[in-house]
C-alpha cells in the first residue's frame, strides 16, 4: 500500500534537495572564485526578474516606498542582484574570507562596551543586507561570542544550510518554542554572549504591533522586545549593507540600554524608525520579498 506524503514530508525532501546545490555553489566560489559565482547568479536573477510575479509585486511596493518614486526596471534588477550577491558572499564569509572584502564598521564600541562590562546584549537585525558580514567581523576582529535565536523550524533549516557551506562551523543556534529556550538565552547572556535575533518578521499567530514604516503601518513582532525587557538586557541594532563591488558597511546603534526606563513600545518604535532610515539609505538591501504591509 502506498502512503501519501504529507506536506512536512515534501518540505523535508525539498530542503534535502537544496543541500547538494548549496554545496556545489560553495565549491565553485571557494575553488574558482567570486567572479565565477557572480556569473552563475545572472540566470538566477533573470529567472526571478521575469517569472516571479509575487516577489516582483512585493518588491515594487517596497521600492516605491523606499525610493519615493516609481521604481524602474533597472531598480528591480539591482534589487535582485543585491540580494543574490549577499547570498553568494555568505559562502565566503562563512569560510572566514574577510580578506576578499572592504568592510567599514561604525559604532563597534557600542557592542564592545557591553562585552567589557561582563554581560551580554541583544543584537537585533532585520532582513536588510547581510547578517553574515556582521557575524564574521564580530568573530574574527572583536572576538565577540555570538549565539543566534530563531524559531525551531528556521533553526533546523539554518543549521542544514550552514553545515552545507562549512561543516566545520560551530555556531550555537537557540531554538525558541521549546522548554528551556528562555533559560538558554539568559545563560548565554550571563556568559557575555551577544544574542542575535532578526526582529522584523513574525510567525502566524505571533503577537505583533502595527507601527509606521516607510509611510504606512506594518506589523512587527513584539516577542524579541518582550524577551529583552524581561531579561533586562540592552538592545543594539545591527545593519550590514552591501555597497557595491566588494564593499560592505556595518552599523551598530543602541536601541535600549536594558533599563526599565525604556518601555517595550519605545524600543520597538526606535528600532522601526532606524530600520526605515537604513532602508532609505540603502534601498536595494531589503530582502523581505512579500507584502510587508499586508
Amino acid at each position: 500500500m502506498t502512503v501519501a506524503a504529507t506536506p512536512e514530508d515534501w518540505a523535508t525532501r525539498r530542503e534535502r534537495g537544496f543541500v547538494p546545490l548549496i554545496r556545489l555553489m560553495a565549491w565553485i566560489v571557494l575553488r574558482i572564485g567570486r567572479p565565477a559565482g557572480q556569473m552563475l547568479l545572472l540566470p538566477v536573477c533573470a529567472y526571478f526578474f521575469l517569472f516571479s510575479p509575487k516577489s516582483r509585486a512585493a518588491g515594487l511596493v517596497y521600492l516605491e516606498r523606499a525610493l519615493g518614486r516609481a521604481p524602474t526596471a533597472a531598480d528591480r534588477w539591482r534589487h535582485y542582484r543585491c540580494f543574490a550577491t549577499c547570498v553568494l558572499d555568505r559562502v565566503l564569509l562563512l569560510n572566514d574570507r574577510l580578506d576578499l572584502f572592504d568592510i567599514t564598521v561604525h559604532g563597534e564600541e557600542v557592542v564592545l562596551a557591553n562585552r567589557d562590562k561582563g554581560g551580554g546584549c541583544f543584537l537585533f537585525g532585520a532582513h536588510l543586507g547581510s547578517f553574515e558580514v556582521v557575524r564574521a567581523v564580530g568573530r574574527l576582529t572583536a572576538k565577540v561570542k555570538l549565539s543566534l535565536v530563531m524559531y525551531q523550524d528556521n533553526a533546523r533549516k539554518t543549521n542544514a544550510v550552514l553545515n552545507a557551506i562549512n561543516p566545520a562551523l560551530n555556531i550555537e543556534i537557540i531554538g525558541l518554542g521549546k522548554p528551556g529556550s528562555m533559560l538558554a538565552v539568559r545563560d548565554r547572556l550571563d556568559e557575555g554572549h551577544v544574542v542575535g535575533i532578526l526582529a522584523d518578521r513574525s510567525l502566524d499567530g505571533e503577537r505583533t504591533e502595527r507601527l509606521p514604516f516607510l509611510g504606512a503601518p506594518a506589523r512587527f513582532p513584539t516577542g524579541p522586545f518582550r524577551m529583552a525587557a524581561l531579561l533586562r538586557r540592552p538592545i543594539v541594532l545591527m545593519v550590514g549593507t552591501y555597497r557595491g563591488d566588494r564593499r560592505y558597511e556595518i552599523v551598530f546603534e543602541t536601541i535600549s540600554d536594558g533599563s526599565t526606563a525604556t518601555t517595550i513600545e519605545e524600543a520597538m518604535r526606535r528600532y522601526v524608525a532606524r530600520l526605515e532610515h537604513h532602508c532609505r539609505q540603502t534601498p536595494y538591501n531589503w530582502f523581505n520579498f512579500y507584502d510587508f504591509w499586508a
